[in-house]
């Protein structure tokens, strides 16, 4: 069967009523759950495993995609509305999201977090369909070394995410990197920095760090400013249309950085999160006004949420075409898979074309229910910003004190929880940036990792980074990125003097 009757045939199967029912119950699902801070799509699934068994392993497998992208698409509501992140591919969009919600433009924020995750989607659907045989070999191509000096680009940037002085911006990198090596190294097996404590073994979970920065240390901050009005900042909704400069203004940010995020979602291991960090530093690396990204700035908020929903379908690459998992929902839905009887790799698309292609297919009219489900609901979902304060404190604490306590089942790491959320409110209060703190420890640990395995391969030798033509372009970019701010400020001094 060629690539044109396989697609037509994805087709048959997405558009069938029980193709499209099963589409909607995913993205409801999906989108309900990424609402709640903790509850992330890898949960979602898991759960959806089992209540699928003896299903049609297409529509199962439909659902369970719908599942996925309907996450990351809700994951941004609550990083918006209460700057608690709902998955860790959304901490990036409450940089911008939620400094618009307190200035009263809550609507307009989701709207353009919809609008934003529904172009990054469909762009990255397409590109899925056109692309996706050959592709995978790209995604393997990547090694070590080139692993390595993609996170190399990355970190660069932490100036990027300073608002204000950056040896405080470095100084936050580097608590981050001093958490991401806690627990037993991989390679050696033996423990680092866990004092003897069995509970920090596994190192510490991504969410405890993001919802004890973020949503424990706004408790934190509300409880402080208990007693300014109530109906101060952040009361208002407004309004959710789009002028056409927000139009305008959000539509570059949208194209180029649903294009990154797919690529980056291609990649083994890379995800949504990833995506999403560098999307938003690459955009604000361009800017014109890069003064106004952490204040509410529509590039800031439109680009990470385009770029997460397209790693979210890039993921899928690795996944369909080559069986292997580029993340660990990606893992999980591996493990549907199997479950389902069906092993995902390149014979799939020839000998299952209807689930290779039906899964593709689906996205399309998933991401336009998406669509049609989020915005009449906006006006309805930026109500949350009408609780009453101390409610809305109380549940900020009961949902992020859940989602921490679903994942591991630990007290221990509900004590870490708040900890970290005591760091992030005197992290607020003494103007150190989070966002550096976060990116270094989600880049620490597999820089890391990379860096070690290349020393592996070539004995020692350094010059294996150098070697690669991936890597070396990577690290070429790497300096350039550097570079780039030191000698933009040294021509501004010259031509100001």
């Amino acid at each position: 069967m060629g690539a044109i009757e396989g697609i037509l045939t994805g087709f048959e199967v997405a558009f069938s009523w029980e193709g499209i029912l099963f589409v909607l119950l995913g993205v409801f699902v999906g989108t309900f759950i990424g609402m709640l801070p903790g509850l992330g799509p890898i949960s979602a699934i898991a759960i959806m495993i089992p209540i699928t068994y003896g299903m049609d392993p297409t529509l199962a497998l439909v659902m369970m995609a719908g599942v996925y992208y309907g996450a990351v698409f809700g994951g941004s509501t609550s990083s918006i509305l209460l700057n608690a992140p709902g998955i860790s591919g959304t901490v990036a969009s409450s940089f911008d999201g939620y400094p618009m919600a307190q200035q009263g433009k809550a609507g307009k924020a989701l709207a353009i977090a919809a609008i934003s995750s529904f172009a990054g989607g469909t762009i990255s659907v397409v590109l899925l369909m056109i692309f996706a045989p050959m592709l995978a070999s790209v995604a393997i191509s990547f090694g070590p070394p080139a692993y390595f000096a993609l996170m190399l680009l990355g970190l660069t940037a932490i100036a990027s995410l300073s608002e204000g002085s950056t040896i405080k911006a470095l100084i936050s990198a580097v608590v981050g990197f001093m958490i991401a090596t806690i627990g037993i190294d991989p390679q050696t097996g033996t423990g680092r920095f866990t004092f003897g404590s069995m509970n920090l073994l596994d190192g510490i979970d991504f969410l405890v760090i993001a919802l004890g920065l973020f949503a424990i240390a706004e408790v934190c901050y509300l409880v402080m400013s208990r007693h300014k009005s109530a109906t101060g900042s952040g009361k208002e909704i407004g309004s959710l249309k789009l002028s056409k400069d927000d139009v305008k203004e959000m539509s570059g940010p949208v194209g180029r950085q649903s294009l990154l995020g797919f690529i980056l979602g291609i990649l083994p291991g890379a995800g949504a999160t990833i995506a999403s960090f560098i999307s938003y530093i690459a955009e604000k690396r361009i800017a014109k006004k890069p003064e106004e990204f952490g204040k509410g700035s529509v590039k800031g908020l439109a680009a990470p949420e385009a770029s997460n929903n397209a790693a979210t379908s890039g993921a899928f690459v690795p996944l369909l075409s080559l069986g292997i998992p580029g993340s660990g929902t990606t893992a999980v839905m591996l493990g549907a898979f199997l479950v389902l009887g069906l092993q995902p790799g390149p014979m799939l698309m020839g000998d299952r074309p209807e689930v290779f292609w039906g899964i593709i297919a689906s996205m399309y009219i998933g991401n336009i229910f998406l669509l049609v489900l989020n915005l009449p609901l906006i006006p309805y979902i930026a109500r949350i910003l009408t609780i009453p304060r101390p409610l809305l404190i109380s549940l900020v604490l009961m949902f992020s004190l859940i989602g921490v306590y679903a994942i591991s089942f630990s007290v221990f790491d509900l004590y870490l929880l708040l900890a970290f959320g005591v760091i992030g409110f005197l992290m607020r209060m003494f103007a150190f940036p989070a966002p550096p703190f976060i990116l270094a420890f989600i880049l620490g640990g597999m820089m890391e990792q990379s860096f070690r395995q290349s020393m592996t391969i070539s004995n020692g030798s350094i010059s294996i980074m150098f070697e690669n033509n991936i890597s070396l372009v990577l690290i070429i970019l790497s300096v350039l990125s550097f570079a780039f701010p030191i000698a933009k400020s040294i021509w501004s001094k010259k031509k100001a003097s």
